[in-house]
């Protein structure tokens, strides 16, 4: 039978078909799924913040986008995924709190998005797919068995990316 493999937040793993692989509750966090199609690989990544460099106590990898994917990319490596065939899928990034006057240190979300999106585009790692932004959080499950991410929301339907 099937594991589904959990991941906290600030928080990373990976898992083999037929498990699959989840993290509950983005809010302003981005959720990054990675995936070797053929190998049927996938990791998964739950970040909180944008950048290491801009933290002291930045020693968890898992909690920043820059840090994380590089991480994510090494255990997937490690357990035998094909790098050049990486592909991505994201979702998260919610604005969960409206602010009036709002800086970018409220955008947390919107700085997480973009953080990944660059990264991934500096690696070359193609994202298929993308559930970011709007006021609501979300719980994700990832199958490298059909490549689909669920995406739950209170009070929306279950949706597939």
């Amino acid at each position: 039978m099937a594991d589904v493999i959990r991941v906290g937040m600030a928080d990373l793993n990976i898992c083999k078909a037929p498990d699959s692989i989840t993290t509950l509750g983005l809010g302003s966090c981005v959720g990054i799924v990675l995936y070797d199609k053929r190998n049927k690989i996938a990791g998964l990544a739950h970040i909180m913040l944008p950048d290491s460099t801009q933290i002291r106590n930045n020693s968890n990898l898992a909690k920043f986008a820059d840090t994380g994917i590089d991480q994510l990319i090494h255990e997937l490596k490690t357990a035998g995924a094909d790098i050049k065939s990486l592909t991505a899928k994201i979702a998260g990034g919610a604005q969960m709190f409206s602010f009036s006057g709002s800086s970018d240190l409220t955008k947390v979300g919107d700085r997480n998005v973009e953080a990944t999106v660059q990264k991934l585009e500096t690696l070359r790692i193609p994202i298929l797919a993308s559930d970011t932004g709007k006021n609501y959080g979300r719980t994700i499950v990832f199958s490298p068995e059909t490549g689909l991410l669920q995406i739950k929301a209170v009070g929306k339907e279950i949706s597939y990316i």
